[in-house]
């Protein structure tokens, strides 16, 4: 039987790989943050008002207001930056 490690060990170990899981995670959504980015621009400037849900929770998310109050010429403009 493994012999019982002490808890501040244990704990320690926890917060040593929690820390390294983050940021090697945090690098990969970083990644998938721009990928995503650049698909939705090529869909906004591709396709016609009102847009799929996943396009429209991207664009509320980008403009900080509700789907319901972007104008296709405020997501025409998001696409372009």
């Amino acid at each position: 039987m493994a012999e019982r490690m002490s808890t501040r060990i244990r704990y320690d170990r926890i917060r040593d790989k929690s820390a390294i899981s983050r940021t090697v995670n945090g690098h990969l959504k970083r990644k998938e943050r721009a990928n995503r980015d650049a698909r939705m621009k090529k869909l906004i400037t591709g396709g016609k008002f009102p847009y799929t849900p996943a396009i429209q929770s991207w664009l509320s998310e980008q403009l900080n207001v509700r789907f319901s109050e972007v104008t296709e010429t405020a997501a025409k403009e998001v696409a372009a930056k």
